[in-house]
Order: structure tokens, then C-alpha cells, then sequence
């Protein structure tokens, strides 16, 4: 996992999408935890590029927004 910033890492909004469920509830069951090994290993895996320590807070309202159900 890389502990630099978004310059070095893919853009949540490209991998989001194609993060398995089990790697979104992971993530979703503690936002501002550190990325479990298994889900870092899957954002790699979509992304080709490390992936972060940490959710940044603006990732983390990415996420909620990408939860909400829409009208």
C-alpha cells in the first residue's frame, strides 16, 4: 500500500465501480479505517497502481454518495 497521495494512486471514481461487494462492504464497514490487505490488493489488481493506506474524507463522501439511493 502506498502512503502518498492522489497523485500516486488511481482515482476512486475508476475503481469504485469494479470493486467486488465484498471489497465495498469492507470498506464501507469503517470508512476512516486504514484498507484492509485484501481490498488494497483488489484496487491494485483493478487499477495497476498502488493503492491508498486510507480513505482521504473526500473519498470517503464518494463513497456515501455512491450508497444513497436515487429518485
Amino acid at each position: 500500500m502506498s502512503t502518498t497521495h492522489d497523485t500516486d494512486r488511481g482515482a476512486i471514481e475508476r475503481w469504485w465501480p469494479h470493486l467486488s461487494i465484498e471489497g465495498k462492504h469492507r470498506l464501507l464497514a469503517e470508512l476512516t479505517a486504514p484498507i484492509d490487505a485484501e481490498t488494497a490488493a483488489e484496487i491494485e489488481s483493478i487499477t495497476g497502481e498502488p493503492a491508498p493506506d486510507r480513505l482521504t474524507p473526500a473519498e470517503q463522501r464518494f463513497v456515501l454518495t455512491q450508497i444513497e439511493p436515487v429518485d
